[in-house]
């Protein structure tokens, strides 16, 4: 009998340590980091243009955070050191986030990006496609730049918004941009590997690309299947690039899946939003011009692009 209580005792013990492996395994996928902390120095590029505005700009960064309802959990702020001080207006990018992957495991990104001279917001939503967590948080950081008590009173370029998002983050970009209640506040977006038109009907996820009219940038992978053929397959991304009407580029990054679009074309990424939101010229360089910079690099392949 005290054998058989022994067994089970190391049977339940055996049991207990293989599950709280497991939790914390899952804590681990869950939480980790989307983008890795020193992209900015491994991911390659093909251009000087790219390569300059891989790198951190000029301005150190803070961080803040405030608390948020629902699914959205909390908004993740990130912006240039000395704002408070400042007498100048900062363009905003809100980012949206990926299937179940919330705005926290993008630190590295956003923070490169705020060291450019953004603001840059996100939050916690788990599922973006409709864009409705986007518009709550451009909201609140539009009230926030009414608030006189707070750090960004009168501190955002409110004709200088832009937004950016990854897969299902990509389609909730396409949405925040034509059908939301601050459609009309953006003045460009960026796209990486966003779920494919006819894929998103199906998984009651639609948008109209025919409703954009500003500046859009879609930027895709050539690597795993999952990419290729599930997400955004080449043929489908030439369709939605021609049902865009409004000033447009498309390009794909030479063997680079899913997950690593997020942060392997940041480069021209924040290029895109340099010139965009911060008219410089040389980051214009990239995409404007019989001699742009993308049609001459060997990283990238698919290239249209209208603007």
């Amino acid at each position: 009998m005290r054998k058989a209580l022994k067994i089970m005792g190391i049977i339940l013990l055996v049991v207990i340590v293989i599950v709280t492996l497991l939790i914390f395994l899952i804590i681990r996928i869950f939480t980790a980091p989307m983008v890795p902390s020193d992209y900015i120095k491994t991911v390659h590029t093909g251009g000087k243009i790219e390569s300059k505005y891989l790198a951190m700009g000029n301005y150190k960064v803070q961080y803040i955070e405030a608390e948020a309802f629902g699914d959205l959990k909390k908004f993740e702020i990130y912006y240039p050191k000395g704002l408070e001080e400042s007498n100048k207006r900062y363009p905003v990018v809100v980012f949206v986030n990926g299937t179940g992957v919330y705005g926290s495991r993008y630190k590295a990104l956003f923070e490169h990006l705020a060291s450019w001279g953004f603001i840059v917001i996100g939050n916690e939503d788990p599922s973006t496609w409709s864009g409705a967590s986007a518009d709550k948080t451009l909201n609140y950081i539009i009230d926030e730049n009414n608030n006189a008590n707070g750090i960004f009173y009168n501190k955002l370029d409110l004709d200088n918004i832009g937004i950016s998002g990854h897969s299902q983050g990509g389609v909730g970009v396409f949405n925040a941009i034509t059908i939301n209640e601050h459609s009309s506040l953006y003045k460009t977006a960026v796209a990486l590997s966003p779920t494919y038109d006819e894929s998103a009907i199906a998984l009651n996820m639609p948008y109209d690309l025919t409703k954009i009219n500003i500046p859009t940038m879609m930027i895709a992978g050539t690597s795993g299947d999952f990419e290729t053929q599930m997400v955004i397959p080449l043929e489908a991304m030439q369709r939605m690039y021609t049902n865009i009407n409004a000033p447009k580029v498309m390009m794909r990054k030479t063997g680079c899946e899913h997950g690593q679009t997020l942060y392997e074309a940041d480069g021209y990424v924040t290029a895109w939003f340099m010139w965009q939101l911060q008219r410089d010229e040389e980051a214009k360089k990239a995409f404007c011009g019989d001699n742009a910079e993308i049609y001459n690099n060997k990283l990238y392949q698919d290239i249209r692009a209208n603007i």
